[in-house]
């Protein structure tokens, strides 16, 4: 069985977690998988934006604890598996979580490391770390206090309680909250809307928005200027000015 499914469709693919019978645990295959699935999608110029889903049960009860047990701190240091999430956090393409169900541990850094998440009415995000012993390795407790705040964050690590998908749209965690059945179909409207923008425009604005959690300010709007004058030598800036000037609809290239 293919853990990672993928499916096209124009220019946005949408990456199916597929390991149902263990709540899309993200074990070591999984998680290389998910990363040889992305990697192939980063090089497909054809590809504008990606979906990450998990299906309409959830969208994953995170790390696989089994490959876990037992290990130590020395031998964990030396596992390359943490940094496949380091990759989804520096994707180039624009990543869109859609959350069914539950996003719990790793699953839930898994979606804080896309750009925007959609989640279901019923849907529950939460780093229950704490319950087991050990706190969120993947990038939990740094994107969540980023995201909500030190308090809410802080109540959300140190109690290891999930946070409803509403009361998560409140604090600013995620985008959008929608009918169950309805989180695909949200996050492809949401992909497609994206997608339908100048490629290496889009990508740049990625890269500065992530900068600026990364840098200091000086730093990061000086990358914000160099990304500004740089896409003046794109086709794209030259067909988007016409257009608007001319009252068009522009015709972007990606190039």
């Amino acid at each position: 069985m293919d853990l990672v499914l993928v499916e096209r469709s124009g220019a946005v693919a949408t990456l199916t977690l597929n390991r149902p019978e263990a709540k899309n645990a993200l074990s070591h295959p999984l998680m290389d998988r998910l990363h040889g699935a992305l990697l192939g999608l980063e090089k497909d110029d054809a590809v504008r934006v990606v979906i990450l889903w998990g299906g309409p049960s959830c969208f994953s009860a995170g790390a696989d604890i089994k490959e876990m047990d037992g290990a130590s701190a020395q031998a964990l240091s030396k596992d390359p598996h943490l940094s496949h999430w380091d990759y989804v956090g520096q994707y180039p393409k624009p990543l869109i979580a859609a959350v069914s169900g539950f996003a719990f541990g790793g699953g839930l850094e898994l979606a804080l490391a896309c750009d925007m998440i959609v989640c279901g009415e019923t849907a529950r995000l939460g780093q229950p770390e704490i319950n087991i012993g050990v706190i969120p390795g993947a990038g939990g407790t740094q994107r969540l206090a980023r995201a909500l705040g030190k308090a809410l964050a802080a109540e959300s690590v140190l109690t290891g309680r999930p946070l409803a998908a509403r009361r998560a749209f409140d604090a600013g965690l995620v985008n959008r909250v929608v009918a169950d059945e309805a989180v695909l179909a949200e996050a492809r409207r949401l992909a497609a809307e994206v997608a339908a923008k100048p490629p290496l425009a889009v990508q740049a604005a990625k890269r500065a928005i992530l900068a600026s959690f990364e840098k200091p300010l000086s730093e990061s709007l000086r990358l914000e200027r160099q990304l500004f004058y740089s896409l003046f030598e794109t086709q794209d800036q030259k067909e988007g000015m016409r257009a608007f000037i001319e009252k068009r609809a522009p015709v972007f290239s990606g190039k």
